[in-house]
């Protein structure tokens, strides 16, 4: 056989053999990899997954994680995970999910509103993002935190202004808590700390007054009216005497939070605690709610009038019935009485 054949043979069998490796490349990072029916699906993918976690994360995903895992180590992925929520697209291939996963982490919308003590907005937020529970309530506590920004573990709930937030999924405990000061100092802005000051109060005071005004009414139209109300008492020196406070003391006491209380009896207004205006003056020392934008801004842009009391009203409910003085007040008690007893609500 000739030189020239050999040579020949040997070049085709390394043109079939370079076909055969193009072939299996092309495959490997070019042909559709997914096995899901909808048009879209979001992937979690946790902090220092190992690649074991990655084929569980991934795999109800694919049609072949093997030749997605093959793909991915020559892109040099596997050495350089990245945790977050990831976008993978029906009819994506290895390559284009490799990119997605490198370079596409997609914020989540987290939001929280009124829960009552650090243990239940721990657990909203971990619902929400990878960090957990006993990270987010040690990173709330974390008393170098609150000292250095104006806080105590009364009213460690404060920072967290209400309201839906972008974050990414991977976000940790304490860059939760730092993002979120960072918003309320951004809601603190110099027109809200300037009303705050015309009324005599803290921010802080603000938002522990705002928190019974939202537990008094969930009707936004009211909230001011209301507002107006503790603000007179303050003023004149008068007791808040806020049923809200005594039920959140009776709460806090027995640390269940999950406790109803319908009707607030007379014993418990001697309880002893701070939280009660029944018993002590002024504003509580911390918010016993995390109070809605509208209550904070129905604090700071209270309606004006002379009312000083006021009571539910059972003919329009969910509103409340206001009065200027004690006569006045009684004769709509009276009526508010004759109706929880009526239901027979003896708790």
């Amino acid at each position: 056989m000739s030189f020239k054949r050999i040579l020949l043979g040997v070049v085709l069998v390394g043109l079939i053999g370079g076909g055969i490796l193009a072939y299996i490349a092309y495959g490997t990072f070019f042909t559709p990899n997914t096995s899901f029916n909808d048009d879209e699906e979001f992937v979690f993918i946790p902090t220092d997954v190992s690649e074991n976690d990655l084929e569980k994360v991934l795999s109800p995903l694919l049609k072949d994680f093997d030749a997605f895992k093959s793909a991915a180590n020559r892109k040099g992925y596997l050495n350089n995970i990245k945790a977050g929520r990831y976008k993978i697209a029906k009819g994506m291939n290895n390559n284009e999910i490799v990119n997605s996963l490198r370079s596409g982490n997609i914020p989540v919308k987290v939001s929280f509103n009124n829960q009552e003590s650090v243990n239940d907005l721990a657990g909203r937020i971990a619902s929400q993002i990878e960090a957990d529970s006993s990270s987010l309530v040690a990173a709330f506590k974390d008393t170098e935190f609150l000292n250095s920004n104006g806080f105590n573990v009364d009213n460690l709930i404060s920072p967290y202004i209400p309201n839906s937030y972008e974050f990414f999924w991977n976000t940790s405990a304490i860059a939760f808590r730092d993002r979120m000061l960072k918003e309320y100092n951004r809601f603190w802005n110099d027109v809200r700390i300037e009303k705050a000051k015309v009324l005599g109060l803290q921010p802080n005071e603000v938002i522990a007054l705002a928190s019974i005004v939202h537990k008094e009414t969930a009707k936004v139209d009211e909230r001011p009216t209301v507002a107006g109300v503790y603000l007179n008492r303050l003023k004149k020196g008068m007791l808040l005497q806020a049923d809200p406070t005594v039920i959140y003391a009776i709460k806090k006491e027995t640390g269940n939070f999950d406790t109803i209380i319908k009707r607030v009896l007379y014993k418990d207004l001697e309880m002893d605690s701070p939280y009660n205006t029944y018993k002590y003056a002024g504003i509580p020392p911390g918010p016993i709610t995390m109070p809605d934008i509208t209550a904070i801004d129905a604090v700071l842009n209270p309606k004006k009038h002379n009312y000083y009391y006021f009571v539910a009203n059972v003919e329009k409910f969910g509103y409340h019935m206001f009065a200027e003085n004690l006569t006045q007040h009684n004769r709509n008690k009276e009526q508010y009485i004759r109706w929880i007893n009526a239901q027979k609500i003896k708790r």
